[in-house]
């Protein structure tokens, strides 16, 4: 499994990217600048005094739902696309068109092994998928957190919020799409934030216990110089990204 495969690119608008600091073992060096693409940390790297280089961006302005009713009455798949395309009064082959069409094949792609997936395109569709894992009594957990690239070390006060979780994010697409995952062996955490110019920040991060069927040239392991199945890898949840855990 790849990061870029589930999370998208970090480095575009609305993502984040974390790389080592000269203090922080196990990680990557960054380039020269002292950053990298690595988004992505050991478990038991995560205490009070972990330095890494963050740089949450700006989220871009967020489509909103149709109602579920609406939403199932639109056609969304690859099929259809040209009857899609006409909908929304979009010339194929524009930009446009290449984005919409981006969007429903990558809610096509099949799950990957120890993942469900789902492109919620209502409120309701993406609150039934998540209560369908975690059960009735859930809560929202935004990620919204945004400034410069600089260092910053992990504060006091880390906090474990669930061993189950559904991660979702926003595809780009006329109206809202949300695509979301529900991993097994999972961990998600609160961690406090303290940059080197004071601001202090609170990011959520992802835990994966269970590794040991990721695709062993992933990222995550060149950046941590660690095997498949050896260690939990963590990574904070790009900016704009929400999570649903049993409250």
């Amino acid at each position: 499994m790849q990061y870029e495969r589930v999370y998208g690119n970090p480095q575009k608008a609305g993502g984040s990217s974390v790389s080592a600091g000269k203090n922080s073992p196990n990680m990557q060096q960054g380039h020269q600048d002292g950053t990298s693409t690595g988004n992505v940390f050991l478990e038991k790297d995560l205490h009070p005094g972990t330095k890494m280089m963050v740089r949450f961006t700006k989220t871009s302005s967020a489509a909103h739902f149709l109602p579920q009713q609406v939403a199932e009455s639109i056609p969304f798949s690859s099929n259809k696309l040209p009857e899609i395309l006409n909908q929304f009064s979009v010339k194929e082959n524009s930009a446009e068109a290449k984005i919409i069409q981006k969007t429903i094949e990558e809610c096509e792609k099949p799950a990957i092994e120890g993942e469900e997936k789902y492109c919620a395109r209502s409120l309701e569709s993406l609150i039934d998928f998540s209560t369908s894992k975690l059960g009735k009594n859930i809560r929202a957990l935004p990620n919204v957190v945004e400034g410069e690239i600089q260092e910053y070390k992990f504060g006091e006060g880390a906090k474990m919020l669930g061993e189950k979780s559904v991660v979702c994010h926003q595809l780009n697409y006329p109206y809202a799409v949300a695509l979301c995952h529900a991993f097994h062996m999972t961990k998600i955490y609160k961690v406090p934030l303290v940059g080197a110019d004071g601001t202090r920040v609170q990011a959520l991060a992802v835990c994966h216990e269970d590794t040991s069927i990721w695709d062993p040239n992933a990222l995550a392991f060149q950046v941590l110089k660690v095997k498949p199945g050896t260690w939990p890898i963590c990574h904070f949840l790009p900016n704009g990204h929400f999570v649903w855990v049993p409250n």
